[in-house]
């Protein structure tokens, strides 16, 4: 699958809010493309409109995710939010990478609930399934770092966790050139090098990110960085993610 394959027109009738925290206004600026979004600048608004159904779904915009994540996780009772983005590098297909916040995925079980959860709305995406769980190095390369042998134990605990309740996973090492192709879903060693990869692909590379979806509540809220220029994709993924969670 290919990002305009998922975002492409028609859009359904439903109501997004975006959080704007900038004074470029750019999250404005992108709710004007379409029909029935709101710009909100209180973060406790936005929430409370979400968790009412006042709107069917909420993209974070360049709100400061310290402020808006926070209230997210009370309002709805969440221990922790997980995260999966959606990245098109360059001349490639649409993957979904996870974890990719720096205080998500430092546990084989945190690490298994992410790729269960992503791999559930994939299925509603009609996305391929499969799972490439990466190390901070190849298998031959033990004995090298004491923190390399964690990651490679830990990938290779979750990658056995998955196979055994039937995901087609495979320990995909530190090999993300070829994860890349050859998977749907990249599960990386941790929270920050998911950040980085995410960031090096989308700010470096020029890969195409349209968000990323918190898999792990009732409603569709799409998670944004503050970076991010232009929303409209991003919006573009909520309005079709709330027509697939039908």
């Amino acid at each position: 699958m290919y990002a305009e394959d998922l975002i492409k027109k028609p859009f359904p009738d439903v109501k997004v809010g975006i959080g704007s925290a900038s004074k470029n206004d750019n999250s404005a600026k992108s709710a004007a493309a379409y029909r029935n979004v709101t710009v909100y600048t209180d973060p406790d608004l936005l929430v409370n409109d979400l968790y009412e159904g006042k709107i069917d779904a909420a993209v974070r915009g360049d709100m400061s995710s310290s402020v808006l994540l926070p209230k997210l996780k009370e309002k709805f009772g969440l221990t922790d939010l997980q995260r999966v983005v959606l990245l098109q590098p360059e001349g490639k297909k649409l993957i979904f990478v996870a974890p990719v916040g720096i205080d998500e995925g430092w546990t084989a079980g945190q690490k298994y609930d992410l790729a269960v959860g992503s791999i559930k709305l994939m299925r509603k995406l009609g996305m391929g399934e499969k799972i490439a769980v990466m190390s901070g190095g190849r298998k031959d390369d033990r004995g090298r770092n004491p923190l390399v042998d964690i990651s490679i134990d830990n990938a290779l605990e979750v990658t056995d966790l998955l196979k055994e309740d039937g995901y087609d996973a495979y320990h995909a090492e530190i090999l993300i050139e070829s994860a890349s192709d050859e998977a749907d879903l990249i599960i990386a060693p941790d929270g920050i090098s998911g950040n980085l990869i995410f960031r090096t692909l989308h700010f470096l590379g020029g890969a195409m990110a349209l968000g990323a979806p918190v898999i792990n509540m009732d409603k569709v809220f799409i998670d944004t960085s503050r970076v991010k220029t232009d929303y409209t994709d991003s919006i573009a993924l909520a309005m079709k993610l709330t027509e697939r969670m039908k």
